[in-house]
């Protein structure tokens, strides 16, 4: 593993946190749930053989809290076999570079987050002036240089398998970021969406705080192609996922998610996308 991976030059903890902080949910004897802040982290794997893998990484210095729950859930000196990453914005790799210092273990994202993670490539700047309530507006303070993981990030298979997760596959849900993927087991229906869609109305800071549960499009303040995050939300609606674990906001379960869903497709254009921003061109809708 690199000794010189880093974050980027504006790495910084960010201030913001909602009701749910602090609370692990076992949704399955095989996934639990964490929120870190404002974002949820997922543990996929049975604590009985200590073999799992974690999904996405929480936010800027998280690390202790995570090895924490991790060791809680799972023994101590136990550590995951790979951290799956849905994409590499800050809240979702805020942990990584610790998590992968301590643990010495390979992280995996699509080929199309790999410059955002090798220190080669800034995401678009957050549009602070989106239409959206309190979160959106302060997203300007928010870290976007680009971290480095070196020789430690992998390009997750081609083929749709994810490394430590037999029984699942991603599915490209680009829009979001270009190489956001969800996560999505067949047996059961699980959906693990990252934040091709979320359950809380992301960009208002009341709705984080007390995490009112409503299935909703992407957090704005960083959805910079919105035809394809509608085309990406047309896709997991498609699968009718049984259960979905976001990236922000509570799980989802049967018809309160299919109803969301179907409802989110319909209206895409009119409750996702905003009616003003940086990244929107209101003649395409």
């Amino acid at each position: 593993m690199d000794k010189d991976i880093s974050y980027g030059d504006d790495y910084k903890y960010i201030p913001a946190t909602s009701v749910n902080s602090g609370a692990g949910l076992e949704i399955l004897p095989n996934i639990y749930c964490y929120t870190v802040q404002i974002v949820n982290i997922c543990f996929v794997g049975n604590p009985d053989t200590q073999d799992f893998v974690l999904v996405d990484s929480g936010m800027p210095g998280s690390a202790d809290e995570i090895i924490a729950v991790t060791e809680e859930r799972f023994g101590k000196g136990n550590f995951p076999k790979a951290i799956i990453l849905t994409h590499g914005h800050f809240d979702h790799v805020g942990a990584v570079v610790d998590l992968v210092k301590y643990w010495k273990i390979p992280v995996y994202a699509h080929r199309l987050e790999l410059p955002f993670l090798t220190g080669k490539e800034s995401y678009p700047e957050p549009d602070s002036g989106v239409e959206g309530g309190l979160i959106a507006k302060a997203s300007a303070i928010f870290p976007n240089d680009p971290i480095n993981l070196g020789s430690s990030i992998l390009e997750i298979p081609s083929d749709g398998s994810i490394p430590g997760m037999p029984d699942w596959r991603w599915i490209h849900t680009p829009g979001h970021s270009p190489g956001h993927i969800s996560l999505y087991r067949d047996a059961d229906r699980f959906l693990i969406a990252g934040d091709a869609f979320v359950t809380v109305k992301q960009d208002s800071l009341y709705k984080v705080m007390i995490q009112d549960r409503e299935v909703h499009g992407p957090p704005r303040y960083f959805t910079t192609d919105w035809e394809a995050a509608k085309k990406s939300v047309q896709t997991l609606e498609a699968l009718k996922p049984a259960i979905a674990v976001t990236g922000h906001g509570e799980p989802v379960h049967e018809e309160e998610l299919s109803a969301g869903l179907a409802k989110l497709v319909d209206t895409f254009d009119q409750t996702a996308v905003p009616d003003y921003g940086r990244y929107v061109n209101r003649k395409e809708h």
